[in-house]
């Protein structure tokens, strides 16, 4: 055993006072906040993470249910018949559309037929080909039919188709008269009264 020569109670003071301890106490006054700091910090982070994983949770169990609803309801015939349904509907719907353009290109051509029939009775006029240039001779074609038909013909001379004489039949008594076969000019009145 040591002895001392001191009292044990003054060494102990003596020792105690030579000690520093202020700057330890503050130490651990600082490691205290940052541990509080820590913990604080540590638990926030869990509180966030434990509400996203609730919604997570309660997303996973709507989801489950739906799945669960889904598979309960399911109708594998019914589908298939409402698939088989949409691709009738589909072949008629392509069908009505295919009749549709050959309908439309008959109708094109249609009318285009008519465009050309229209620019060729336009071009005609409504006499039905007559223009004013061709009048007078159809009046002359249209006359000389009508004499043809009442037994007179009118015969042209040369090039001129100047009236050279004209010869007038009459079946039932059967007798032919022929005016201006000197060249003389022939008159209406005389083709009329050969007529009579």
């Amino acid at each position: 055993m040591v002895l001392f020569d001191e009292d044990p109670t003054t060494l102990i003071r003596e020792t105690t006072n030579q000690f520093h301890i202020a700057p330890d106490r503050d130490s651990l006054s600082r490691v205290s906040q940052s541990l509080a700091s820590l913990h604080s910090t540590r638990q926030a982070a869990l509180s966030t993470q434990q509400r996203s994983l609730k919604n997570l949770s309660r997303r996973l169990n709507s989801l489950q249910t739906q799945r669960e609803y889904e598979e309960t309801h399911h109708n594998a015939g019914a589908h298939a018949s409402s698939i088989l349904a949409l691709d009738g509907e589909k072949f008629r719907t392509a069908k009505s559309a295919y009749d549709t353009e050959i309908e439309t290109e008959r109708l094109q051509s249609e009318l285009s037929s008519t465009n050309s029939q229209l620019e060729q009775l336009e071009r005609e006029g409504p006499e039905g080909g007559v223009r004013r240039g061709e009048e007078a001779e159809d009046e002359v074609v249209l006359k000389l039919c009508v004499l043809r038909g009442l037994g007179v013909e009118v015969e042209s001379v040369g090039e001129t188709g100047g009236v050279g004489r004209v010869v007038v039949r009459d079946v039932e008594r059967g007798d032919v008269r022929v005016l201006g076969s000197d060249g003389a000019r022939v008159a209406r009145e005389d083709v009329w009264a050969a007529m009579g």
